[in-house]
């Protein structure tokens, strides 16, 4: 959600750049790459509460400690530092301070497994140092949402007091949950529709098989995947299953026309955010909007309020010059792999792609957005189509496990790609998820105490 603000670049002066903006995302096959992004809650080991950004050992010290000791550049707003940057990987902040690691595309997976140790391994050498923990959970299992400092991000602002008035869960979206998402290439306008849409409808799938959120306030909270009860009632115009995917003729510009119908919330000007939260970004690219007393003035509407604009579309798939899935919880280090694995198995291989286009489409789309609901409680034994949705996600793990082996993309052991399927594989053959993994050992060892997840979900 969070990376740097990009509102510069040329004027927009037809539809038609918007459209050419999104052509530009087109690669050839040897060039996809693949780029992991993973969200982690920050606590203090002493009193086992989420970390603020200033003081001894909050946010900001965190990322001070790891641009002192590794590579990486800041990136300040105003004085404050909100970012950090080493070639085309970053490091940014959510709301709440989650910390996010939006890796580098990469050619492999494999690759992509020692982008995420390493990552790792420097948050842990610098948390130790200041006594912080990091934990891999889709939801805050302990505190209150008026118990989390946000981060000093000007687009934060905006967005908090907008959110209130456009769903009930919107702010523990932005503070209290954190998510795993890979970024993947298309190769042309119809190699975009048919990933987008092959994305979309197995996302219920994804939040199914990744579901790791079961505790809210210290306490089982019913569900297995709260992190995709919040996105249920978050902003209805600008998530979940949009219709114009499925509509006949899609592609980059129906897209584009229903983008800027989706809500504004800023751009940016001489360094200060603007608030347009709720106008229309038809009506910017048309000159039509008036800066808020106080605020620069707006100007023509550029390539780079579109881009930022195109960050603030929170679908279960969001399309940009690639395409982001969105649908799993944040969990361990195995499982941020797999969940890569998962879409790149079933993405970048023509048969595998064709056969999980072949698999969705014995359903209207609109029988996998009903699922949206319901997974969150009840995972992998949500009815479907006569038996479970346990039956579907096996069928769609092996067909990843066939694209994978059909890359071949071999590691210096010999080993292929689908060696980072294993945690899901066994998933489908009966194993726990991680949420309901969580729950047994609540029920158990922990003796009714969650705050064993803090030191036993630490990655």
């Amino acid at each position: 959600m969070s990376g740097p603000t990009t509102s510069t670049g040329a004027e927009i002066t037809s539809r038609r750049q918007l459209v050419e903006y999104l052509e530009t995302g087109s690669k050839p096959p040897e060039r996809w790459r693949i780029g992991t992004e993973h969200e982690k809650f920050v606590f203090r080991r002493s009193d086992l509460r989420r970390v603020p950004y200033e003081g001894p050992d909050g946010i900001r010290a965190l990322l001070e400690g790891l641009q002192q000791r590794f590579e990486w550049q800041p990136v300040l707003e105003g004085d404050k530092l909100i970012a950090l940057t080493d070639g085309k990987a970053s490091i940014t902040l959510e709301p709440g301070g989650q910390f996010e690691l939006s890796g580098a595309p990469l050619e492999t997976l494999h690759k992509t497994c020692a982008e995420v140790g390493e990552h790792l391994r420097q948050v842990r050498e610098v948390g130790d140092a200041l006594k912080i923990g990091l934990i891999g959970l889709g939801f805050d299992p302990k505190w209150r949402r008026e118990d989390i400092s946000w981060m000093p991000k000007g687009r934060y602002a905006i967005m908090r007091r907008y959110m209130e008035r456009v769903g009930t869960l919107g702010l523990d979206m932005m503070t209290r949950t954190c998510t795993v998402q890979v970024n993947l290439d298309y190769g042309s306008e119809a190699d975009m529709v048919r990933k987008f849409r092959v994305g979309l409808l197995l996302q219920p799938v994804a939040t199914a098989l990744f579901a790791n959120s079961p505790f809210t306030e210290g306490r089982p909270n019913g569900l297995l995947s709260a992190r995709a009860r919040v996105w249920t009632d978050t902003d209805p115009d600008r998530t979940g299953i949009p219709a114009v995917a499925f509509e006949d003729g899609f592609g980059f510009e129906r897209y584009v026309d229903w983008l800027l119908d989706v809500p504004m919330y800023f751009v940016l000007r001489d360094g200060q955010y603007v608030d347009l939260a709720g106008q229309s970004f038809r009506r910017h690219l048309e000159g039509r909007l008036e800066a808020p007393p106080g605020s620069p003035p707006l100007g023509p509407a550029t390539l780079g309020d579109f881009a930022d604009h195109m960050t603030t579309v929170f679908t279960d798939v969001r399309l940009k010059r690639f395409l982001e899935m969105r649908g799993a919880d944040a969990g361990s280090p195995a499982m941020m792999l797999a969940q890569s694995a998962l879409w790149v198995g079933l993405l970048y291989d023509p048969a595998a792609l064709e056969a999980a286009w072949a698999l969705v489409r014995r359903r209207p789309w609109q029988d996998y957005a009903a699922l949206r609901p319901l997974v969150p409680r009840l995972g992998l034994e949500t009815p479907w189509q006569g038996g479970r949705l346990r039956d579907l996600a096996r069928e769609v793990v092996a067909i990843a496990e066939q694209g994978l082996s059909a890359r071949a993309r071999l590691d210096a052991a010999g080993r292929d790609e689908r060696r980072h399927l294993a945690p899901l594989a066994a998933i489908v053959a009966g194993a726990p998820t991680q949420a309901e993994h969580w729950l047994k050992q609540y029920q158990g060892m922990w003796a009714g105490d969650v705050r064993h997840i803090l030191r036993d979900a630490q990655v």
